[in-house]
Parts: C-alpha cells; sequence; structure tokens
C-alpha cells in the first residue's frame, strides 16, 4: 500500500486521504486549473480515497478537498499550505519551481506608518512602509500598492521592498499600501476612486512624505484601477506595474457577465482598446498566468498597449491567480520596471537578487 501523501508521482499529480472505514461519502479536489468536475472525483481505494490527475502545466498547484459533511479542507497529508484572501489552500510544487531567492535575504529595519485619508469616497486607509531611519522630508521615490496589505501578508511586498535595498537591486524608497474599503465598487473602473486615488491620496502622501517619480502597482481588479487612474488622470504615474489585471471584454471573458460592475469594467476596456492615441506614457509591466482565465485579455490589452506606443513589457508565468503567483515574479518583473523608471541604487540599474539562475 502507498503511504498516503499527496504528491508527485512521474507524469501524475496523485491526491490521497486516509478512509480506511469510508466513513466518508464521497471527496472531491477544488483547484484553480478550470478542470472537468468529472476528473475531480476521488475513488474509493483500500486505505480511504485517491485522486490521480495528469501533471498540469504550472510550477506550482494550490487546491483543497471538498469532503462530504464537512466541506473545504486543506489536505492532511500535506503540510505546505499558504494564506490568500480567500483562506488557506494546500500547494505542491511541481518540477522545477524554484520559490525567490530574495525571501531568504533577512528583512531590514524599517517602519511602517499609517495615514488616514479622507476623500469623496470615504476614507482611505494608507500604511506607509520605508526603511528605518529616514526622515520624512528626505526625498525618495515612492511605489504605491493596491490591496497593500494583502500583497504585504501574502506576497511578502515589504520583504521583497527590503531585500532590493538591501541588496542594492533598487535605491532606497517608501511604499505606499492602500487598503480598500469597498473592493469591487471602489476597482472597478470607477472615476471617484480614480479621482480619490490620484486627487486626494497621492498629495497627502506627498504632503507628508516628499516623494519622486511614483509608481502604481495592483493585481486583478487592483491592475484594472491602476490603468484606470492613470487614463483618466494622465501623467500621475511614472510607471503602472499590472498583475492579471481583470481587463474583461465581451468577446475574452462572457463568463464573467454575472459580475455586478461588468459593464463599468468592459466600457472602460473597449475604450482602450479603440483608442488611437494614450493619453500618456508611463512605463509598463504586465504579468499573467499561463493557464488562468485572464491571461487571455490580458494579452490583448498588453498588444493594445503597445501599439499604442508605450514601453510594455509582458511576461506570462507558469501559475494561476494568486498571491504566490504573483509574488515570484515581483523579481524580476517588478524590480526591472522600477529600475526603469527609478534607475538602480547607483542609478544605472543593478541584476536581479540572486543572478538569473535563482
Amino acid at each position: 500500500m502507498p503511504a498516503v501523501v499527496s504528491g508527485v508521482e512521474g507524469a501524475e499529480v496523485v491526491f490521497r486521504l486516509g478512509d480506511p472505514s469510508h466513513a466518508f461519502t464521497g471527496v472531491k479536489l477544488w483547484q484553480e486549473l478550470g478542470l472537468a468536475a468529472e476528473l475531480l472525483e476521488f475513488k474509493q481505494v483500500d486505505y480511504g480515497w485517491e485522486l490521480r490527475l495528469p501533471r498540469p502545466s504550472v510550477h506550482r498547484m494550490e487546491y483543497l478537498f471538498d469532503i462530504a459533511d464537512l466541506g473545504m479542507r486543506t489536505d492532511p497529508t500535506n503540510p505546505r499550505i499558504v494564506g490568500g484572501a480567500f483562506g488557506e489552500h494546500s500547494w505542491l510544487p511541481l518540477p522545477g519551481y524554484v520559490e525567490p531567492a530574495w525571501i531568504t535575504v533577512p528583512p531590514i529595519a524599517s517602519a511602517l506608518t499609517p495615514l488616514g485619508v479622507e476623500t469623496p469616497v470615504g476614507e482611505v486607509d494608507v500604511h506607509v512602509w520605508a526603511p528605518e531611519g529616514i526622515t520624512p522630508t528626505f526625498e525618495l521615490p515612492l511605489l504605491l500598492s493596491h490591496d497593500g496589505p494583502e500583497f504585504a501578508a501574502y506576497a511578502g511586498l515589504t520583504h521583497y521592498a527590503g531585500a532590493m535595498v538591501t541588496e542594492s537591486a533598487l535605491p532606497p524608497f517608501r511604499l505606499a499600501l492602500i487598503r480598500p474599503t469597498t473592493r469591487n465598487l471602489w476597482y472597478a473602473a470607477n472615476p471617484q476612486y480614480a479621482e480619490a486615488l490620484t486627487q486626494y491620496v497621492l498629495p497627502a502622501i506627498e504632503a507628508q512624505y516628499r516623494s519622486r517619480r511614483p509608481v502604481l502597482m495592483g493585481a486583478s481588479l487592483g491592475a484594472l484601477a491602476a490603468l484606470f487612474a492613470e487614463w483618466h488622470h494622465p501623467g500621475t504615474f511614472d510607471g503602472l506595474f499590472l498583475q492579471s489585471g481583470s481587463f474583461f471584454t465581451a468577446d475574452t471573458d462572457p463568463q464573467e457577465s454575472r459580475f455586478e460592475f461588468y459593464a463599468q469594467v468592459t466600457g472602460f476596456v473597449g475604450q482602450v482598446l479603440t483608442a488611437t492615441t494614450p493619453p500618456s506614457t508611463p512605463l509598463i509591466g504586465m504579468t499573467a498566468g499561463t493557464t488562468e482565465e485572464n491571461v487571455h485579455n490580458n494579452r490583448v490589452m498588453a498588444a493594445k498597449l503597445a501599439e499604442l506606443g508605450l514601453d510594455v513589457r509582458f511576461d506570462e508565468t507558469p501559475d494561476m491567480h494568486n498571491f504566490t503567483a504573483w509574488r515570484d515574479v515581483l523579481d524580476p518583473e517588478l524590480t526591472e520596471l522600477l529600475q526603469r523608471c527609478w534607475g538602480g541604487a547607483d542609478g544605472a540599474g543593478a541584476g536581479r537578487v540572486g543572478g538569473a539562475g535563482a
């Protein structure tokens, strides 16, 4: 009998759950890959339950067990657990997966300071990260992050920032973590939020901290909101870092048509895709997972922005729509964008942390 442990076995991924008395009436696998439901039913075996799948074309896989009468559970046979906006998931590394080198760089001393900003859409909660000992009057480049606290918690964004400074890949900078109060409403191509961000939040940060060359980043709807803000308030940001952006169109994303702000999103995306000139020319970095739903609309958007003459660098990564996928490409993708906007620690643009093979 095999060990009751989930893992990769040759060309298959095997999921196992111990239940020799078959007390459970059924087990299914929840995963992000969009596999047909009939492929995800566990079969009864002597030791309990087993599911075999062909190894997918990703380098890591997040999943849950859906156990009849118990609901969604992490895999008790697998100690690898990752947090996220929708709770904890089990995950398995597939052959070739290597975690980013920067996560092993010891954290630097830093400060995280709250800053509440009153705007027409309500108070926007911001926390400003900076290396310890730098006074607010000392001018530094500024990176703003939509869903900032979640990016810090689940993608190690503040650790990344410190590691890049420590390794001289980037100059010292400040990082503003923006927490949305009503995420879908604010981020779904909302002109009131774009005004709040560009006319209230950014000026409030710059009034408190001497800043230059702001760059805005976001993932999913946060990426859409970043592009929307710069499109409608051109020249606000020197660069945009857009990960798995929700650039929905009726052609690429009919499955999203029940989303409450679908019309607003597709309307704005349509405006961009039919534009003949861009309102501004920020440097743009984009990433998406090769097998996630948003990859198709990201390909369309990247091609259009490049057609409009913007400097766009788009990279696909063999993962899905989750914080770890976004974390794993911060270096080199975000690093390279910030180097293009700010220069490296010496102003010339340093290399990737850990080298090309990290």
